[in-house]
């Protein structure tokens, strides 16, 4: 954990969502939720996430963000108006490199891309839930999963654990991209140099508003970048480690209100 520099009143919030704003059964406390909706009509509130739109559309009108504000979606590689999904800024990557080394070192492993339309195409169902409760997705083979460039390649395997894809992440010596490793066995894939601070500064650029007036929440190691570029990085308190290292201060766990015992202070 960093020193907290002086930072006095936010000019905009960034919030991850999963873990952060909600739970892992989409639980979502009163406490957290109106915080978010009073802080929001005050300053701009910018969900980032890894997160398709498809999925991160509803949470938004959960919050009843204001229209035609601006989301960061698919770990920075879109970021998006609200509602209307209208594309600020989109960056792909040719994934086909890594779909090979994938099935070199982990051949039991599934894979996912996602879809313009918020559909997935996937080389084998993941578990229910983990694409979004009502995802819509395509089987398909090794090689029709990418002919096009992508946003996005997930990698998931349910018999695995988070230290395994750790490990996996190391051995498919990733080049020329940016890589994430999630809560469980999930490795998102991104263009290179590609994280949610990427997005972070399309919409405050969007906005006219210097980083150093923004407060982002997150609790994944896919926020560190997020964490680091904000003028006041917060990691949640059930964060790894190195996220908490990476930030400003720690608050509590999502359990725990996490998100509105920050907002609070200001909103």
């Amino acid at each position: 954990m960093t020193d907290s520099p002086l930072f006095e009143r936010p000019t905009a919030v960034a919030l991850d969502i999963d873990g952060t704003l909600i739970d892992h059964d989409e639980g979502m406390s009163s406490a957290v939720l109106d915080a978010v909706r009073r802080t929001a009509e005050q300053v701009p509130v910018i969900l980032a996430t890894g997160r398709a739109w498809s999925t991160t559309r509803p949470v938004a009108q959960r919050l009843r963000l204001p229209a035609d504000g601006l989301v960061v979606c698919s770990n920075g590689a879109r970021t998006l108006r609200y509602p209307d999904g209208q594309v600020v800024d989109e960056r792909t990557f040719d994934p086909s490199m890594v779909i090979e080394s994938v099935r070199r070192y982990a051949p039991n492993a599934r894979m996912a891309v996602e879809e313009y339309d918020g559909s997935y195409l996937v080389t084998e169902p993941f578990p229910d839930g983990d694409l979004g409760r009502d995802a819509r997705i395509r089987v398909v083979t090794d090689e029709e999963l990418a002919p096009q460039p992508v946003t996005r390649l997930i990698i998931r395997d349910p018999n695995q654990s988070e230290s395994d894809f750790v490990h996996l992440a190391e051995r498919l010596g990733l080049h020329g991209v940016s890589y994430f490793v999630g809560w469980t066995a999930w490795l998102d894939i991104a263009p290179e140099g590609v994280d949610k601070s990427t997005g972070l500064k399309v919409a405050l650029a969007q906005y006219d508003l210097d980083p150093a007036g923004l407060l982002a929440i997150g609790d994944g190691r896919n926020d560190i970048e997020m964490l680091g570029y904000a003028g006041l990085g917060v990691a949640m308190g059930s964060a790894p480690d190195e996220v908490k290292e990476s930030a400003d201060e720690v608050t509590k766990s999502v359990q725990d209100d996490g998100v509105a015992a920050i907002l609070n202070r200001w909103f």
